[in-house]
């Protein structure tokens, strides 16, 4: 052996951070768990080589995270980094209605509103999530299962690669309810499509589907995860998949009025099966491990570079901000979503609410103009 006679030190040595103590099995929780990684070309697993997937598990809102599954995001994001026998991360979320919906407004509107500190400390862990994804040393995958928005939309960007069910739908919700959606859309969109595309999709809160962030390139792939009860796969009936109609491309627009209602009826009608995403998201991870680990990592960093790039640059003061409008316009928009059932309101009237800005009505008079009174 070359220079045997070096003293060496072979006992084996943990990297990790942290224990089990931020995963959980029971909603609301972020769970991790090892998968065999999959012999794309033979379907079985291989042996001592593992898939990471760290899941959140909060269907009844909609994926949405708590403070503690943040934790539980960034603790896996390190556990599967450090763990050795661990190829690749799948990101994904239970359920078949959404990857993700964002931060949980229940929790903002009732605890981090009125608190600017509490959400700077909130925020430096969203942050920290943000980070995790973006420094994690394996490849990881997002298993897009749903609705993928808001903060949903930004931590599903962080990601290196997305594979989505069909039925997925993207984009922004901040600005609608007194949020920005500047904890990672507007750093990463403006890589993954053109400027004013971009700024629309950041803007805008129009949701956009599978189909056409895959035709833009914003994602890898959109799949059918959907099948009749003849176990016929059928693409999303609510989603334009022909490409010209009356000489307007539409691939990938979501349908509108009865036509969309129409749709929406027949989807209920239809079964959900995995099948079709969960390959690709093997192949894709077994893509993926056929190189060598030190030369896959330094290309994906290289590329990561330039998402960090922006985020980087913006991350560190957006947090104040953020806290700072826990005090404004924040405490309308979540507290009217929070209290819809008590006050049969989502949603402020902005009109209303710019007339108020006009009048130099003082904001404590503007938040109490703006939510009519409880139901009884």
């Amino acid at each position: 052996m070359l220079l045997d006679w070096f003293p060496r030190d072979n006992e084996e040595k943990s990297h990790q951070l942290f224990g089990d103590e931020h995963f959980g099995t029971e909603a609301p929780c972020t769970m991790y768990e090892k998968k065999p990684l999959i012999n794309a070309d033979t379907g079985e697993g291989v042996e001592g080589i593992n898939a990471a997937w760290i899941t959140l598990n909060n269907p009844a809102q909609y994926g949405s995270y708590t403070t503690q599954m943040i934790k539980g995001v960034i603790a896996g994001m390190h556990k599967a980094s450090m763990d050795r026998d661990v190829a690749a991360i799948i990101f994904t979320s239970t359920g078949d209605k959404a990857f993700c919906t964002g931060g949980n407004v229940k929790e903002y509107a009732e605890y981090y509103t009125c608190r600017p500190l509490e959400y700077v400390q909130y925020m430096d862990l969203f942050s920290g999530m943000i980070d995790a994804i973006l420094k994690a040393r394996k490849p990881v995958i997002c298993r897009c299962n749903g609705m993928r928005i808001a903060g949903g939309q930004e931590i599903g960007q962080a990601c290196d690669f997305t594979v989505s069910a069909d039925t997925a739908t993207f984009g922004q919700a901040g600005t609608r309810h007194g949020s920005t959606p500047t904890g990672g859309s507007t750093n990463f969109l403006p890589w993954n499509l053109p400027m004013e595309l971009a700024m629309w999709q950041s803007a805008s809160n129009e949701m956009w589907s599978a189909y056409k962030m895959e035709r833009l390139g914003a994602i890898s792939k959109a799949l059918p995860v959907k099948k009749n009860d003849k176990g016929e796969w059928v693409r999303d009936p609510r989603v334009h998949t022909e490409a010209v109609v009356n000489g307007e491309f539409i691939y990938g627009e979501i349908k509108k009025g009865a036509e969309y209602k129409e749709a929406q009826e027949y989807l209920k009608t239809l079964k959900t099966d995995w099948t079709l995403l969960d390959e690709y998201v093997n192949k894709m991870a077994w893509t993926l491990c056929q190189t060598t680990y030190l030369c896959l990592m330094t290309t994906l960093e290289s590329v990561r570079y330039r998402k960090k790039f922006f985020w980087d640059a913006e991350k560190q003061y957006q947090l104040y901000w953020l806290g700072a409008n826990m005090n404004t316009e924040a405490l309308i928009g979540f507290n009217a979503f929070n209290t819809q059932k008590m006050t049969g309101m989502r949603e402020i009237d902005y009109m209303e609410y710019r007339r108020q800005l006009a009048k130099l009505t003082p904001y404590e008079e503007i938040v109490k103009k703006m939510f009519p009174e409880p139901k009884k």
